[in-house]
């Protein structure tokens, strides 16, 4: 597991309580990984579970994206691993840029996407660290604006919580694949990594 007492110091206190809230969900998340009942990790391996694999914290990868509201919601089909399907709502277009790998920042866009009677936006997606440092199914990212989507002009992504889908450690769980919409061009070596269980 990656040694987050690596990521370098700050004098930014807002990034100082930034990367110590980060470490706290991390922490948090491993211990269910290891001891709830309702973790995804099998009974039976829980006792040599040691943590997520995660790459180390980095702001770069903490933007602020402008929201686009689609006034009428298209339907989306997204392919679940075990052959059906989920029904979400397009909800809205986020764009923003990233680094790439020469540093040198990327436009993007992601759909947010609603399931129906949820309050909460999904963005599951893909990058180029997919099937080689992340799970070959995509990750996820949730996101919990307050009040209404259209009053806001845009909302922070933080890709350091992005995160592996359930069925990643059993086949119990059926996970929705990232539509192509949202198949990013560069990588973001940000979030959980592909779990090494």
């Amino acid at each position: 597991m990656t040694d987050e007492a690596t990521a370098a110091d700050t004098d930014d206190p807002d990034e100082e309580a930034w990367r110590e809230r980060l470490a706290e969900m991390r922490a948090e998340k491993d211990a269910f990984l290891a001891d709830d009942p309702q973790s995804p990790v099998a009974p039976e391996r829980r006792a040599d579970f040691d943590g997520l694999d995660y790459f180390a914290p980095d702001p770069a990868y903490r933007v602020e994206a402008a929201v686009e509201v689609h006034d009428d919601p298209d339907a989306v089909e997204l392919t679940v691993r075990n052959g059906s399907a989920e029904r979400f709502h397009a909800v809205a277009t986020l764009s923003f840029a990233v680094p790439n790998a020469a540093g040198e920042p990327v436009e993007q866009t992601l759909t947010a996407l609603r399931a129906q009677g949820s309050a909460a936006l999904f963005l599951p997606f893909r990058d180029k660290t997919t099937g080689q440092q992340t799970y070959d199914g995509g990750r996820y990212m949730d996101l919990h604006p307050e009040g209404d989507l259209a009053a806001v002009d845009a909302v922070t992504l933080d890709f350091n919580l992005a995160y592996t889908p359930f069925c990643a450690f059993s086949e119990a769980f059926a996970c929705p694949l990232p539509p192509t919409d949202n198949w990013l061009d560069v990588a973001i070596p940000a979030g959980e990594r592909d779990p090494e269980l």
